[in-house]
This record gives C-alpha cells, structure tokens and sequence, in this order.
C-alpha cells in the first residue's frame, strides 16, 4: 500500500489485509501501557481542512500508539488562509519531514490530488462528498467483530446517502465483501444508480429495516445542505428517525451504529443510541485500531501471514 485515497479502488484482499492487521493492534490497546515502536523515526502530520474530533483524535492516537511522531496543522491557523495552495502546502509538509500526511478537505478528488506529491503516503481522512475509507474500514472491522462476518448480512443505511461520503465508502466496502446492502431516506437524499452497484433503494424505513442485521443511522448534515432536500427537520425525524419501535423491525440481535456526531431526537433516538444494541462506542474504540493497522502498513510493516 502507497496511499489510502478510497474504498473503489481497493481489491476485496486488501480490505481483508487492512481488517486482519486491526485485530492485533486492539489487543494493543487494551494493555496498560499502549505502545509499540512500530513506527519510531516515522513522523504523520494530521492535515485538516475541516472540523474533526473523533477521526483527528483517533488519528493522532494511533500514531503515537505506534511511537511514530505526530503533528497537527488546522487550515484555519496555516498559511493557507494566506492563499497557499493544497499541493504546496503538502509539498512543505513533506520537506518538513512527514513520511504520511492525513488529509481532510471540503473538496472531493482532494486526497488523489495529494497523492501527486512525490515521497509521502497520503491517508484520505474524508474529501468533500467523496469518500471517508478509514471511517468504512472501522464500520467493517466493527461488523466482522461482533457478527462475526460481514458477507450475506443485510446492512440498511439510513438517511442522506447523497452528501454522505460514509455511505459512499461503506457501499464500496460491504458490497465488496459480499453484505446486502439497502439504503433508505426521501428520494431528494439518494443518489442515482445504486441499484447498479448491487445496491437496494427504499423510501419507507419500515419495510428497509424489516429483518435487517445492521441498522446504521447518517447524521443529517445541515452544514452540507444549501437547498431544501425535505420540507423541515420535525418531518425528516417523522419519517426517518431511528426510534425503538423501528429498531424492534430489525432482526433481535441487529445492531445500530452511528459514524457520529449524533444528532439526538432528529435521526436517531436516545431510547435507540443509549441501547446495548447500540455500538457507536465500540466504533470509535475500533477507529483507533484499524488506523493503527493503516499507519503500520502505509509505513511498510511486515504483516504476519498464515503459510498453509
């Protein structure tokens, strides 16, 4: 692995490769002292062009866990404020020393046009619209751990899938490792031609979470929304909310998972998010390792393989 720019270009192998090098590093994280010298003499720079507490943080963490050395740059307090450009500015991140930059950017495609910068891994950390493959890749390690797989599972996104680039990487994911997926919100928040990537639409969240194994609920993204996709938050939640009667729709031991920050009584309510069906603390716990096993292995780590 040279980058990590998304989960469209990614061979099933290698999602499997990424999920099998997490297991170890949570089992690291559970001991007193969490550090290995995986990565020491290695420095990541966190590049972030948009607000960011659990993916920087988590980041961050697992490079230290890691012993690589690690330095932040917001957008806001840099000199792009002065108008410097995203390639001069991992260029200078890069002659500073950063043998991985992390990228988060409004802009989709952002994280490919890093990449150009000879010398560097760059770990997509969300572009625009586009994709948040590390966020995916915790989703998928999240599913695998307590399901104990992924493929044949019947997996319902909810909500707007259209600005979502959650979705767009968890649909490149679970279709890649063999889950149903089926996605459901108003028509105006669905992007057209899932269904040609194996991908079922509904609009009625009743019959989209009937016999379901994984409820997992988008964050309605008001930052995002520039014209009127439904008619008003009060009848979004009507329709779309994820509530305990929704939640009893699904399969006894479905789980529901957030990518977080949850809006509390508009998507997802606090009888569902407060449940022990509910595992949006153990995804950001698992956000921790599978960036370590990113890092470790953008940083050429050896990966233990089982010889038959």
């Amino acid at each position: 692995m040279r980058h990590l720019l998304g989960l469209r270009e990614l061979a099933p192998e290698t999602i499997e490769l990424i999920l099998s090098t997490a297991g170890p590093m949570k089992e690291i994280l559970g001991r007193e002292i969490k550090k290995v010298p995986a990565l020491r003499g290695k420095t990541v720079a966190t590049l972030f062009y948009e607000p960011s507490t659990r993916t920087r943080m988590s980041f961050e963490l697992a490079a230290k866990y890691l012993s690589a050395d690690t330095v932040g740059m917001a957008a806001a307090t840099s000199s792009v404020t002065k108008g410097e450009s995203l390639l001069d500015t991992i260029r200078t991140v890069k002659a500073l020393g950063a043998d991985i930059v992390v990228l988060r950017h409004p802009s989709p495609g952002a994280a490919h046009l890093a990449a150009r910068v000879e010398g560097c891994s760059i770990v997509n950390a969300g572009d625009g619209t586009h994709e948040h493959p590390t966020q995916a890749l915790l989703d998928l390690f999240t599913i695998r751990e307590i399901k104990g797989r992924i493929a044949g599972l019947t997996v319902v996104i909810v909500g707007d899938i259209l600005h979502s680039r959650v979705a767009r990487s968890n649909i490149w994911g679970l279709t890649r490792l063999g889950a149903r997926v089926r996605v459901v919100g108003p028509a105006t928040l669905i992007p057209p031609g899932l269904e040609q990537v194996g991908v079922e639409v509904f609009h009625d969240l009743r019959e989209a979470v009937r016999g379901s194994d994984v409820i997992y609920v988008l964050r309605i993204q008001r930052e995002r929304q520039r014209q009127a996709f439904f008619p008003s938050l009060r009848e979004y939640t009507r329709l779309y909310a994820v509530t305990a009667e929704i939640l009893d729709l699904a399969k006894p031991d479905a789980i529901v998972m957030h990518p977080g920050p949850m809006n509390r009584g508009v998507e997802i309510w606090d009888e569902v998010c407060d449940s022990p069906r509910a595992v949006i603390t153990t995804q950001v716990t698992n956000g921790v390792a599978v960036r370590m096993a990113v890092l470790y292995l953008l940083a050429g780590g050896e990966v233990k393989r089982d010889h038959h």
